[in-house]
């Protein structure tokens, strides 16, 4: 290549190079952080944008951590009173991810999950909020395998704004949920494996239009 076609190239490069910047520019929206500023409404989980994680304590030394790929979640947004939001969620237990199928069917068998019996796990959000800055904890009833008991959902929104490809609202978060497995009829090799269970949510809320 010559010298001039070398110069050429690079030119070019550098237009592209401001072309995408400029299309990133016109595609991002503001940012709200304060909750009273997030758009109020009916809102549901987007699944293209949503992790969801477990994690529990294998022989003292290490965290066993695995996913689930299929969830759902509704949001009812209060804006101008966050603390008296509503939220619900729905995880199937089915979808459960380890990456070694073998082990997998071993943890969805009736001496873990029981996925085949009871194919979901529940989490309702029952009564008032409490509200610590972006933190939202929500008092609940956790249904899983088949048995109810009183959990705490702790959800920190990290703002929400306008996505300008599809047009919605949306408030992005992240959620933690604490249980002990014994609790639900699953105490199995307790202490070798942990009886507190870690749940991590991390993924976004769009309105619904």
């Amino acid at each position: 290549m010559t010298q001039w076609g070398s110069s050429i190239a690079r030119c070019s490069l550098l237009l592209w190079c401001f072309a995408l910047a400029a299309c990133g520019q016109l595609l991002s929206a503001p940012i709200a952080t304060e909750l009273t500023q997030l758009a109020p409404g009916n809102y549901s989980l987007d699944p293209n944008h949503t992790t969801v994680l477990f994690k529990i304590d294998h022989l003292g030394v290490s965290s066993f951590v695995g996913r689930f790929n299929r969830a759902d979640a509704e949001l009812d947004y209060q804006a101008q009173d966050p603390a008296s939001s509503r939220i619900r969620a729905t995880v199937a237990m089915t979808s459960l991810d380890i990456n070694r199928p073998d082990f997998a069917d071993t943890l969805m068998s009736c001496d873990w999950l029981c996925a085949e019996k009871f194919p979901k796990a529940y989490f309702a959000s029952t009564g008032r909020a409490s509200l610590t800055g972006q933190t939202l904890r929500f008092p609940g009833r956790l249904e899983f395998r088949g048995v109810s008991a009183d959990a705490e959902l702790s959800v920190t929104l990290r703002g929400g704004t306008t996505n300008r490809l599809t047009g919605d609202k949306v408030i992005g978060f992240d959620a933690q949920l604490h249980f002990k497995r014994s609790s639900f009829g699953m105490a199995r090799y307790i202490p070798l494996v942990g009886d507190d269970v870690a749940i991590e949510v991390y993924a976004e809320f769009a309105r619904r239009k």
